[in-house]
């Protein structure tokens, strides 16, 4: 028997842009006359452009892939980019305008909070109009009711109108619901942003027992945390179309916007936010003892910071966090203070140590601070996305153990000593 419980194939949406409809046959009427004589349309908002009435956008565009029993695959991509149009094509909320999309099973979806319950409706009435949705019988559901309210956490408001829940609650029966009604594939597209913490990691938990089971989850969110600890599969998406079919490592860089690794950097071009850059700015960037900023687990980095500045300054100090590859902060560090006169350009030879810190991707940020004796700090220039650099794994320090970051960390611990 095929353990394929999902395909994908060619798959694209088509959307037709603007007001499709005045909201009154008279409106309608008009608007039409008056596109016909060449005529300005009476019904459009002041400083508003009427679109054309076939002007077309693609959310998705021959997106194709397969999902297996015991995937759970993590659907990225950044806003716009086709991750709940796929999952509503998937749950046949919407059809597709070309391709097809085959699925095997039953399907539980969490798309938005509250899809698929009835206002009026108590909680345990919505379990069993959820149920039906399903195909389930009425008897299966009850001996599931148990288990699905006391995971849920909302048993004394079980029989109160879902109309009086808060968006926590929504998603606390919404998620039990779909969870325990033995989904071949189960959706879940962000909804666990409202949960909170301890909620947010039970979830996790029955999702991965979900997968470890046999059957199928696929997951959007932007919290890279719980995507990777919860799926072993990354699908990336940019712009409607699917660029990326593969780890969950590779697919989270590309959402966080993993770029080319280049030893000198203009950094007096790169944008920067707030009003940072204005009268103290960081020009370039080179780093001197490597070709690839390739670096081994007990290397140490070394780059010449160009800058200038245009008001003294006798505190001034660089300032180098660094984050993970999914730019999560993780450590910081900083010069010693030393002083800058005004107009003045100065370039500065800095070292980074290594040591201690896990094999993996990383990304540097950099600052100009300065703090006054009582701790207060003024940031004058700041760029997120200085540079990527990479430190390699190697075999024969750690006698073949080889570093996993998503489940050990991004530091390394000295070895333990045994007397």
């Amino acid at each position: 028997m095929s353990n394929r419980v999902l395909e994908v194939d060619g798959a694209s949406k088509e959307y037709r842009l603007g007001m499709i409809g005045g909201g009154t046959l008279h409106g309608d009427l008009t608007s039409w006359f008056a596109r016909v004589r060449g005529k300005d349309d009476p019904n459009v908002k002041i400083g508003k452009e009427h679109l054309a009435h076939n002007q077309r956008f693609w959310a998705l565009k021959d997106v194709s892939f397969n999902v297996d029993k015991g995937d759970a695959v993590a659907l990225l991509g950044r806003n716009g980019a086709g991750k709940s149009t796929m999952l509503k094509l998937i749950s046949r909320i919407t059809a597709p305008t070309e391709g097809e999309i085959r699925i095997r099973g039953r399907v539980a979806s969490l798309l938005e909070i509250g899809t698929g319950f009835h206002r009026e409706l108590s909680g345990r009435d919505n379990i069993y109009l959820n149920g039906a949705i399903m195909g389930m019988r009425r008897s299966e559901i009850t001996a599931r009711m148990k288990d699905i309210v006391e995971f849920s956490e909302i048993e004394p408001f079980i029989d109160t109108p879902v109309k009086r829940y808060s968006s926590g609650m929504y998603v606390k029966l919404a998620f039990a619901v779909a969870a325990h009604l033995d989904p071949d594939v189960m959706i879940c597209d962000e909804v666990l942003a409202v949960g909170d913490l301890a909620f947010q990691q039970k979830c996790l938990g029955k999702m991965s027992e979900i997968a470890r089971s046999g059957r199928a989850v696929l997951y959007v969110s932007h919290n890279m945390r719980t995507v990777s600890q919860l799926c072993n599969r990354g699908l990336y998406l940019d712009t409607g179309k699917l660029t990326y079919d593969g780890t969950v490592e590779r697919a989270m860089e590309l959402y966080g916007g993993s770029s080319a690794r280049s030893v000198s950097r203009n950094l007096d071009e790169v944008p920067r936010y707030r009003d940072r850059g204005d009268t103290m700015r960081m020009l370039a960037i080179d780093f001197e003892n490597t070709q690839a900023l390739e670096y081994d687990q007990e290397g140490c980095m070394q780059f010449r910071l160009k800058c200038v500045s245009h008001i003294p300054e006798p505190r001034l100090r660089i300032r180098l966090i660094l984050q993970n590859s999914i730019a999560t902060p993780i450590a910081m560090t900083q010069t010693e203070p030393f002083e800058v006169a005004a107009e003045e350009e100065f370039t500065k030879r800095v070292k980074f140590p290594l040591d201690g810190i896990a094999p993996g991707e990383y990304i540097i940020k950099l600052s100009l601070i300065a703090g006054t004796p009582r701790g207060r700090s003024t940031y004058y220039d700041t760029i997120v996305d200085v540079s990527r650099f990479i430190i390699t794994d190697d075999p024969a320090v750690n006698s073949g153990f080889i570093w996993n970051e998503s489940i050990w960390g991004e530091f390394r611990l000295k070895p333990l000593i045994m007397e």
